[in-house]
């Protein structure tokens, strides 16, 4: 039998194959989807915009487009769209946004793995180099040294952590974080399809505990939750955060063709 050398020869032989197409009882094609593309929001910063056309990006998807315009006039959303489709723009626009316009703006990333929350702050970190702006984005978990703590509290415009961090290091010394919970104008929430079963419900004990903290600053949050493609988004997300969303579906990312074969 010869390797096969492509996808395409592949599928060829098992729709022509002798050996395979009799045990085949079913095959079904999606076909691809072009990206739908509209234009830069007329309320983006110049400085956002550089960055995104300096990684040649030089319009949103759809669902990138309605998550800024809905963030940033203070409306709670949850973005939900597949693997792949560009979700980390839905809430790092407008947070983003929100800090160029006012620098004393604070933003809370809720990661649920510390893996997650390096990525982010990787590419976090490149744009805010990329738009040449005074931004500090910190990541304080557990391992996070004791000597910078202090910078982090006071300076972090965006504090990315995950739940037990927010429970055990953050929330319970909210004193020290005067900085953050007074002017915290986003909470995100991502990969909200972990958050289901006790983890969930942990976690939903948390989020409100974060927001009696912030009621007390007298803060009230805006929060961007985003998801992998789930029956009940809206429902969970409001669940959890017990805030009216937003459900943004409008998917504007391609996806190549997709064969579905039940063998």
């Amino acid at each position: 039998m010869k390797l096969r050398k492509n996808l395409l020869e592949v599928i060829k032989d098992l729709k022509t194959n002798e050996d395979f197409k009799e045990n085949i009882v079913h095959w079904q094609v999606i076909e691809a989807k072009e990206a739908k593309h509209v234009p830069f929001p007329k309320a983006m910063n110049d400085k956002i915009k550089h960055a995104l056309e300096t990684r040649g990006i030089n319009g949103l998807y759809t669902h990138q487009a309605t998550a800024f315009d809905t963030a940033v006039s203070g409306n709670s959303l949850v973005a939900v769209t597949p693997t792949a489709s560009g979700k980390t723009l839905c809430y790092n626009l407008p947070v983003l946004q929100k800090i160029l316009e006012d620098e004393k703006t604070r933003a809370l990333y809720i990661f649920p793995t510390k893996a997650l929350s390096y990525d982010q702050k990787s590419e976090l970190n490149e744009m805010i180099h990329e738009m040449d702006a005074e931004i500090n984005s910190y990541t304080y978990d557990g391992d996070t040294p004791s000597n910078i703590r202090q910078k982090i509290r006071q300076a972090g415009h965006i504090v990315i952590t995950n739940p037990d961090m927010l429970h055990s290091g953050i929330l319970p010394h909210h004193t020290k974080w005067v900085s953050l919970f007074e002017n915290l104008k986003y909470v995100v929430i991502d990969e909200l399809h972990i958050y289901r079963g006790v983890f969930g419900s942990h976690t939903a004990n948390v989020i409100r505990r974060l927001k009696r903290i912030c009621n007390f600053y007298g803060s009230d949050p805006v929060f961007i939750c985003t998801s992998a493609t789930i029956n009940n988004p809206k429902e969970l997300a409001e669940e959890l955060t017990e805030k009216q969303m937003v459900l943004i579906d409008n998917n504007g990312a391609p996806s190549g063709k997709k064969h579905f074969v039940f063998y």
